[in-house]
C-alpha cells in the first residue's frame, strides 16, 4: 500500500516510525517531513496547502491512503478535497474539524448533548467579555475560539489576568483566532487526555496520556503546546473511560451526525477529571503532540489497518493491543520558548537509541547537511520502562546524551504518576 504522511512534527515522526513497520506498507511518503521522518518515509516538496498540488502528487504516485496529521490542513478542508479527488484519507472534514477550529463550536455541541463541560459564553468584542469576567470572578478561563496552535488559552488565577487575556485576544495576539473568544468556567480537578478512533458510527477506544502543558517545573508558567507526556494516565481508571465514552465521546459521536457532520478520525478529548467524573475542556482532532509520542511506543497493533478501518467505515471489526508498560516523553525546546527563540541553532549530535526508546523530531531540517533546530519544540526523548519511574529515567538519561547548547527541557516530566508509584 502507497501512503501519503502530511505533516512535519513530532507527532507525524511518531506516526511514520509506527506506519512504516506495517507489513501492509509497499512506499511511505511524507509531506513535507522533517529529517527525523526522512529515517522512515521519502520526503516530498508537496505544498500542503495547495490542495490541487497534493491530488496531483497522489494521482501522479498512484497513492492509496492519505494520512493527515496536523489540525490547520483539517480545518482548512484538505480531507474533503481529497476525498472528492476520489482518495481515502484519515482525518474529518473541514465541517467535523470545526471541533478542533472553533472552540465555541464544541461548546455549543455540548450544551445542545448534555455533554458535561464548563459552563461557558461566547463573545465578539472586549467590554462585553471583561463585563462577563468580572460578574464571574477568578479563577476563570479565557480561550480565542480558533487555532492558536495550543497558545491561546489562559487559566486565569486573577482578574487582572483574565482581563489582560482578552486583551490579547482582541488585540491580534493569536490572529484571526482571536476574532472571537469564549470565557469559561474553571473546572478543579486533574487533566487526562483521552484517544478515540471513529468511523462516524463506529468508536475504537485507544489509550489515555497525560500531558504537561506549562514551560516550568512544577506545572508553572505559561502554557505551551506541551513540555512532556506518559502514557496511560493513572488517574484515568476503567470506571473513568467506560463514563468518558458514555457521557462525552458517543454523545459527539451521535451529535455530529445528527448535525450534519459525522466525524472520521481520532477525537482527542483533553478532559478534567473532577469530583464529579471526566469534563471536557476542549476537543482536538487529530493526535496530541507531544501525546502520539508516547501512544505509537506503546500499540502493539499494525496501526495501518486500524487508520483505514476509519477511513471506510469498518472500525467495529478491529481492536487495539497495548503494551503494559508506561512510556515517558520530554520534550527539549529552544530556550526561549514559548516566546521570542533563535531559530538554526545547531544540533550537534544525537545519541544512539535502545530498546524501548526514541529521540522523534519536532521543529529540526537540516541546512548544508547538519542538523538545526528550526522550532520552539525540537526533539521528543521517548522511553518506556516497567513503571513511569523507570521511563523516566531512561528518557532523561538518553536527553543527556543530546549535545544542543540552545536546548532546554523540564526535568519533572510524569511527576505525578511518580509520586502515585511511590505512594
Amino acid at each position: 500500500m502507497k501512503v501519503l504522511l502530511i505533516g512535519s512534527g513530532g507527532r507525524e515522526h511518531a506516526l511514520a516510525w509506527k506506519l512504516a513497520q506495517s507489513p501492509l506498507m509497499t512506499e511511505l511518503y511524507a509531506a513535507p517531513g522533517n529529517p527525523g521522518i526522512a529515517e522512515h518515509a521519502t520526503l516530498v516538496a508537496v505544498d500542503i496547502d495547495d490542495h490541487d498540488a497534493v491530488i496531483t502528487f497522489c494521482r501522479d504516485k498512484m497513492i492509496d491512503f492519505i494520512v493527515v496529521g496536523p489540525e490547520a490542513p483539517l480545518v482548512a478542508g484538505i480531507a474533503d478535497r481529497l476525498r472528492a479527488a476520489g482518495f481515502a484519507v484519515f482525518g474529518p472534514s473541514a465541517a467535523a474539524a470545526q471541533l478542533e477550529g472553533s472552540k465555541g463550536f464544541t461548546k455549543d455541541i455540548c450544551a445542545r448533548y448534555n455533554i458535561p463541560t464548563g459552563a461557558y459564553q461566547r463573545f465578539n468584542n472586549a467590554p462585553k467579555a471583561k463585563a462577563y469576567i468580572r460578574e464571574q470572578g477568578a479563577p476563570i478561563v479565557v480561550k480565542a475560539d480558533g487555532l492558536a496552535a495550543g497558545k491561546g488559552v489562559t487559566v486565569a488565577m486573577t482578574l487582572d489576568e483574565a482581563l489582560a487575556a482578552v486583551d490579547d485576544c482582541f488585540e491580534g495576539a493569536f490572529g484571526e483566532a482571536g476574532a472571537e473568544v469564549v470565557v469559561e468556567a474553571y473546572l478543579d480537578g486533574e487533566e487526562a487526555s483521552f484517544f478515540c478512533l471513529c468511523d462516524g458510527k463506529n468508536a475504537l477506544p485507544l489509550a489515555t496520556a497525560q500531558d504537561h502543558k506549562r514551560v516550568g517545573e512544577g506545572d508553572t508558567g505559561p502554557n505551551t503546546g506541551g513540555m512532556g507526556a506518559y502514557s496511560p494516565a493513572p488517574v484515568m481508571t476503567a470506571e473513568m473511560t467506560e463514563r468518558t465514552m458514555q457521557e462525552i465521546i458517543e454523545p459527539t459521536i451521535r451529535g455530529m451526525a445528527e448535525s450534519g457532520h459525522a466525524f472520521s478520525g481520532v477525537f482527542f478529548a483533553g478532559l478534567m477529571i473532577t469530583a464529579k467524573g471526566p469534563e471536557l475542556i476542549e476537543y482536538n482532532v487529530r493526535f496530541g503532540d507531544p501525546e502520539c509520542q508516547v501512544l505509537m511506543m506503546r500499540l502493539k497493533s499494525d496501526l495501518l489497518p486500524l487508520l483505514l478501518a476509519c477511513a471506510n467505515g469498518t472500525l467495529d471489526e478491529f481492536k487495539a493491543e497495548w503494551t503494559d508498560d508506561p512510556a515517558l516523553t520530554v520534550v527539549m525546546a529552544s530556550k526561549g520558548y514559548p516566546g521570542a527563540y533563535e531559530k538554526n541553532t545547531p544540533i550537534l549530535s544525537l545519541p544512539e537509541a535502545g530498546e524501548g526508546e526514541k529521540v522523534f523530531h519536532a521543529g529540526t531540517s537540516l541546512k548544508d547537511g547538519a542538523l538545526v533546530a528550526t522550532g520552539g519544540r525540537v526533539l521528543n526523548v521517548t522511553a518506556t520502562g516497567r513503571t513511569v519511574g523507570e521511563a523516566k529515567d531512561r528518557a532523561y538519561a538518553l536527553l543527556d546524551g543530546v549535545k544542543w547548547e540552545n536546548g532546554f527541557c523540564r526535568r519533572d516530566i510524569g511527576w505525578r504518576a511518580v509520586e502515585r508509584e511511590k505512594a
